[in-house]
This record gives structure tokens, C-alpha cells and sequence, in this order.
């Protein structure tokens, strides 16, 4: 006996770290009981709908619709499972919105944790001012005809043991914190490093998905040097642009209006469009992308030359 522990020793140490790995990923946690309610003001639906748009349009949307319907995500290794964003229209049978108390959207939105207590991490927001919380639900249970009642299913996500392992190994769920305020529009700078948080810029303009800060953006791995992959389209991988203020690597030649181009038109200063998953903003308006801007290039510039389109 001790001679095939011996001899499998490397096996056994295989097994068990693999069991650990497995048995400590939980994916299913507490869920809230706060009592939440939104508040409606007057421009609430208008900053409400243009959050929708800028900070859950690039999963949640669909273009060929103009419906919060979602569609099927790359983020997620196809050996992991399979992954699609949520209906966010007030579809009773497909969309989860009416199957949500306000609460349990907030919570959702500040911690990625469901009603039923399953952990989505692409979907944390803590550092989200709540009064832009309180909006965002409040457009989605709007009259607006991109959340009216779309009644389809994109598919249903099916992430395995494997999937699940790699998420938590990774991941966790962040503090629930309660009682953020929405920073001084007329502090530009610090303005747009909120802006530039909730949307996620650099969720995908850093080094990795691995290393992704949810809560304290500017410790993220390569943060907003460029250089993560993401699919552009079957077979075909783009990587993400370096957004610090370097002129040769990065944004540093482009002007306010040349920025503002990108980011709202998806028109690059050459003519080029640029390529998804990179979504066009269409509901930023000139105050909020001058504030990324000039958060952007309020960043100590960094040389990464980052090759776009990989075959």
C-alpha cells in the first residue's frame, strides 16, 4: 500500500488539489434583505436610459432588435460552458426585470449576486453611485420601447464545474456597499474615472479578464494599457487598444473631437471603424465624454504597442 501511494503520490496530489479547488468554488451566496425602493425624479429616465445603454448595452443589447434582449457572450472559454446576457425587457416569461423587486436589481447590479443567490461576476457594479442605480431600474421598468416586453430567449447559460472553477478561482463577490454618491459633474477628472469605471473601459482595455479590479479599478492588471483578447468574430480574436494618453502606442494624438468620434460613432481619426465587441455610445452625451477624455489623459501615458487583430 505504501509503495502505490508512493509510486501515485503525483496523482493523489493532482486529485486532491483539484477537489479543493472544486469543493472551495462556491458559486451560490446570500442574497439581500434590504428594503430598496426607487425614487422617481425628473431626470431620472433620461440618465436612467443613457446608463442602460453605455454601462449594460454592450452584453444586453441587440442591435438587430433595438430590444434589451441579450445575446451570447465570448467572455467565457466554450471548455467552461456557455454564457448569454439576460432579457432585460418586462417580459414576463423571458425577461428578468418583473421577476426582480428593486432591491434585489440594486444588489444585483452592486454585488453580481442573482435573486437566487448565484454569483455573476460581469455584472458588478459596486462603486456605481446608487441614485444611477435607482435610475437604471427605473428606465427598465419604463414604457421605452427597447425594455417593453420582448418575448425570446437567446439562450440559457449553462456554465460547468470547470467554468465554474475557473470564475471563482479568480473572482469574487465585493462588499455590498450602500450610500455612494454620484461625484461633482464639474470635477471633470475625477468625473470621468467614474464614468470611465462604471461603463468598464477597462474591463477591456487592461492586460486580462483575470485581473480585473471591481472595486478599485486603477489596481486592475495593466489598467487602460490595452492588450486583453476578446473574439471579434468566429475564428478571429481582437485585442483591446492602449487608452493611456502615450502618442505613439496609445490615444495621445487624439483630439477632444477625434475622441469623441470613437467613442460615440465607432470612426477612428483615419476613417477606420472601429471593430466590436466594442460598442458605439450613442447616449453619452459631450459632457461625459469630455470628462473620460480628460481623465484619460490625466493618466501617466504608457508605451504598450498593442497588435489589434490576431488571426
Amino acid at each position: 500500500m505504501l509503495k502505490w501511494f508512493t509510486n501515485n503520490l503525483k496523482k493523489i496530489q493532482v486529485i486532491i488539489l483539484s477537489a479543493t479547488i472544486i469543493m472551495g468554488c462556491r458559486f451560490y451566496f446570500g442574497t439581500t434583505h434590504d428594503n430598496f425602493t426607487t425614487h422617481l425624479v425628473n431626470t431620472s429616465l433620461e440618465n436612467g436610459k443613457d446608463l442602460t445603454y453605455s454601462v449594460c448595452g454592450s452584453c444586453h443589447y441587440d442591435h438587430t432588435v433595438n430590444k434589451f434582449i441579450g445575446r451570447q457572450l465570448d467572455e467565457l472559454p466554450r471548455i467552461g460552458g456557455k454564457l448569454f446576457a439576460a432579457n432585460l425587457t418586462q417580459s414576463a416569461g423571458n425577461g428578468i426585470v418583473p421577476r426582480y423587486s428593486d432591491a434585489e436589481l440594486f444588489y444585483l447590479i452592486k454585488t453580481g449576486i442573482a435573486k437566487n443567490g448565484k454569483f455573476m461576476p460581469y455584472m458588478m457594479r459596486p462603486m456605481m453611485a446608487d441614485k444611477d442605480i435607482n435610475d437604471i431600474i427605473l428606465y427598465l421598468r419604463s414604457n421605452d420601447v427597447a425594455v417593453t416586453a420582448a418575448d425570446t430567449t437567446i439562450g440559457e447559460s449553462h456554465i460547468n464545474l470547470l467554468g465554474k472553477a475557473g470564475i471563482r478561482l479568480f473572482l469574487k463577490p465585493v462588499s455590498y456597499k450602500k450610500g455612494i454618491t454620484r461625484p461633482d459633474e464639474n470635477d471633470t477628472i475625477r468625473y470621468g474615472y467614474y464614468l470611465a469605471a462604471v461603463t468598464g473601459c477597462y474591463h477591456c482595455h487592461s492586460k486580462n479578464k483575470t485581473g480585473v479590479n471591481y472595486s478599485i479599478p486603477e489596481l486592475t492588471k495593466g489598467y487602460l494599457q490595452g492588450g486583453m483578447t476578446m473574439k471579434e468574430a468566429p475564428g478571429k480574436n481582437i485585442h483591446a487598444a492602449n487608452l493611456t494618453p502615450d502618442k505613439e502606442t496609445g490615444i495621445g494624438e487624439y483630439s477632444r473631437s477625434e475622441f469623441s468620434k470613437a467613442v460615440i460613432d465607432g470612426i477612428t481619426p483615419g476613417g477606420g471603424q472601429l471593430k466590436a465587441p466594442m460598442p458605439k455610445f450613442k447616449y453619452m452625451n459631450d459632457k461625459e465624454v469630455n470628462a473620460i477624455y480628460a481623465y484619460l489623459f490625466s493618466l501617466q501615458p504608457v508605451h504598450h504597442k498593442v497588435k489589434l487583430i490576431v488571426q
